[in-house]
């Protein structure tokens, strides 16, 4: 498989006037071309700091972050922004959709900010929003449809540039169960449709039988994790 994003020997730390919290004590991740990795752990294990950093948010204070073989700390915050914008896709557990914007706006926004023309943008955003079984949704704004519908239109925005990487923060964690489900089993065929390497956060540890691997976060340090030792993580 091809390593499409990879993470060696990451350390992160935090200060608080005098006091530093190290969050990743030198984590190594790959993600490859069409795979599926799940992050669990405890709440404040730093789960979001590993995301922020593998999405080029955060730097660390050492290791290395490579995209394609490319080294990625060496960019400038322009050249990191434009790697975000064309080759990353980030879902969060809140939609964050503008909304003032139809669905199709919401989706093709990316495309419209990357250079796409107006027509092939809103045909790239018609042909996910219809992936997502949302076609009857196209014009509503993000008001007029459920929370499910709204973290759909939220993952189709996500995939509108075509990203290698898509990056997910807890995205069906603002659901019901049925919802959940039903998102969650979207978002990964779409995702796998499209090729992509995927890194999910969650605590629903139900979500994990559809995921190639899951690894835990905890005390700094990245670990396969036994999905038969819980059910809900706090």
């Amino acid at each position: 498989m091809t390593v499409v994003l990879e993470l060696r020997n990451v350390v992160r730390t935090y200060k608080t006037g005098k006091l530093s919290v190290d969050v990743l004590k030198g984590v190594n991740l790959t993600l490859s071309r069409g795979e599926l990795v799940g992050l669990v752990g405890p709440s404040g294990s730093g789960k979001s700091t590993l995301l922020h950093t593998a999405g080029l948010l955060e730097r660390p204070q050492s290791g290395d972050v490579e995209f394609a073989g490319s080294d990625c700390l060496s960019l400038s915050d322009r050249e990191r922004t434009l790697l975000r914008r064309t080759r990353l896709g980030f879902v969060y557990q809140f939609h964050h959709l503008l909304p003032e914007f139809s669905a199709i706006d919401n989706v093709a926004t990316p495309l419209y900010l990357s250079g796409v023309s107006k027509k092939e943008a809103r045909a790239r955003a018609e042909d996910l929003l219809e992936r997502m079984g949302l076609a009857h949704r196209m014009n509503h704004q993000p008001m007029e449809m459920s929370g499910g519908e709204q973290q759909r239109v939220a993952i189709a925005r996500a995939l509108a540039n075509r990203p290698a990487v898509m990056i997910a923060d807890e995205p069906t964690g603002n659901l019901d169960t049925n919802t959940t489900e039903a998102v969650f089993q979207q978002l990964i065929e779409v995702g796998r449709t499209e090729g992509l390497a995927m890194l999910i956060a969650t605590h629903n540890l139900a979500l994990t039988r559809y995921m190639d691997r899951v690894l835990t976060l905890e005390d700094g340090q990245l670990t396969d994790f036994d999905v038969s030792k819980a059910s809900i993580l706090p």
